[in-house]
């Protein structure tokens, strides 16, 4: 009853953090839309090149990807980044600059709580509005392509746990790379390299099965393949059982070490807060 209790006190305290999260998200929807329409048009300049790599490579199969794995590689890794992307880096980052942290730290709720549960509302609206007609488009992608029924529900409801394992992975690795701003007080350049290099780690750009055995499986041991290359593959069914739950203790690992970490360093930058802007 006291647990009960306690769990409506504190969504009672943070679900009007995640309903701003969905008003802002409706309030630059175009942005939104824009941005989305982007990746989309990405992710069909890739299938081309793909299918170019496909066809002179005179085989129906590379490193054990055909052009339909690719196809549905590229797009469910679009919406799985979409889904499971944080910005936690950028707004820590951004209320340091501008001063507006001040106001966030004098109020007398959880930093991070308040931070993830507004993100949480921008993920509501992702999913949707994008994440069930995209993955809608590729289970009808895979029937037309494959002649038969390909969903396999299973392997959908693993993806789902390593899609949500993912999100906190990310939001609070990414809070922890926010934080340096009390310290650098501007990441904007640091957050650009950041992007880049999580992009070619995590197998956004290239499955990490292309690359050499030796930078494969060293890609896989870090947490950097948590982000997206991991949900997709269980979607997927490219892991055998015993590998679809090795992976998922690891992103399970990530998660609880980082959350520690953005615990530890949030206290340290505490002794070193200097507002600026407002």
């Amino acid at each position: 009853m006291n647990l009960l209790k306690k769990t409506r006190k504190f969504l009672k305290t943070y679900l009007p953090f995640t309903r701003a999260g969905i008003q802002m998200a409706t309030a630059y929807r175009s942005n939104f839309i824009a941005w989305f329409a982007g990746e989309l048009m990405y992710c069909f300049v890739m299938y081309y090149v793909w299918r170019a790599v496909f066809n002179s490579s005179g085989s129906g199969t590379f490193s054990g990807f055909t052009l339909i794995d690719m196809t549905v590689f590229l797009f469910a890794t679009a919406i799985t980044n979409n889904i499971t992307g944080s910005d936690g880096s950028y707004d820590v980052g951004e209320e340091i600059k501008d001063g507006n942290i001040a106001m966030r730290l004098i109020k007398p709720v959880s930093f991070n709580s308040t931070f993830l549960f507004t993100e949480l509302g921008w993920k509501i609206l992702s999913a949707s509005l994008l994440f069930v007609p995209i993955m809608t488009g590729i289970e009808v992608y895979k029937y037309f392509a494959c002649g038969k029924i390909m969903f396999n529900a299973a392997a959908f409801a693993l993806y789902l746990l390593s899609l949500l394992l993912s999100y906190l992975f990310s939001f609070y690795m990414n809070l922890c790379f926010g934080f340096m701003a009390f310290f650098l007080k501007n990441l904007w350049g640091f957050n650009m390299l950041k992007t880049s290099i999580l992009k070619f780690l995590s197998g956004a750009v290239i499955p990490l099965a292309f690359m050499p055995a030796a930078l494969q499986k060293t890609l896989e041991w870090l947490p950097f393949a948590s982000l997206s290359y991991t949900p997709v593959m269980i979607y997927m069914n490219k892991y055998t059982g015993a590998e679809t739950v090795l992976r998922l203790g690891m992103q399970t690992v990530w998660v609880i070490f980082f959350y520690l970490l953005s615990r530890i360093i949030l206290s340290a930058a505490m002794r070193h807060v200097t507002v600026q802007g407002g």
